[in-house]
């Protein structure tokens, strides 16, 4: 990733995201100003699926996150209609990723994304197709007190 990309903000419990999440995965997201999204991200060893091996939950997760924060720039809130994953190969936990996702189509409310987790030698690891729904945010049932958490977090926190 490159100096010209924005931290997204994060929250306080998403899986994915959540910094105060202890079972969670902490995951830092950028944007380019181009409706792409970025991390670079290490599965840790408790998310084996097999040793040595990320669980495609995680690897779902981890898509779907990165798929759902590409309107996050306009602010707005992408729900998960269908996800489909390919995987490539296995993805390996404690191993250096990169994680991108970006809008294929849209139409009104609907956008279609693709996401791709990819090996530091560019190896595709796992990609993702996606259909996700524009979704106000007072559709976020509690979302007024999680308000103060949804922000740009330093990378100590």
């Amino acid at each position: 990733m490159g100096p010209a990309l924005k931290k997204q903000r994060s929250s306080r419990n998403c899986f994915v995201c959540g910094r105060q999440n202890p079972v969670g995965l902490r995951a830092f997201f950028y944007e380019d100003g181009n409706g792409r999204v970025f991390a670079d991200y290490t599965i840790p060893e408790p998310y084996n699926g097999y040793p040595g091996v990320a669980h495609g939950g995680v690897v779902t997760a981890l898509l779907d996150e990165a798929m759902g924060r590409t309107t996050l720039r306009e602010h707005i809130w992408l729900m998960t209609g269908k996800i489909t994953v390919k995987f490539h190969r296995q993805t390996p936990t404690k191993t250096p990723l990169t994680i991108a996702a970006w809008i294929t189509r849209r139409r009104g409310k609907i956008c279609e994304v693709h996401g791709e987790i990819r090996l530091k030698d560019d190896t595709l690891t796992a990609e993702a197709e996606g259909v996700y729904f524009a979704t106000p945010e007072e559709e976020f049932g509690g979302f007024d007190e999680e308000r103060p958490y949804w922000r740009v977090y330093g990378d100590d926190e």
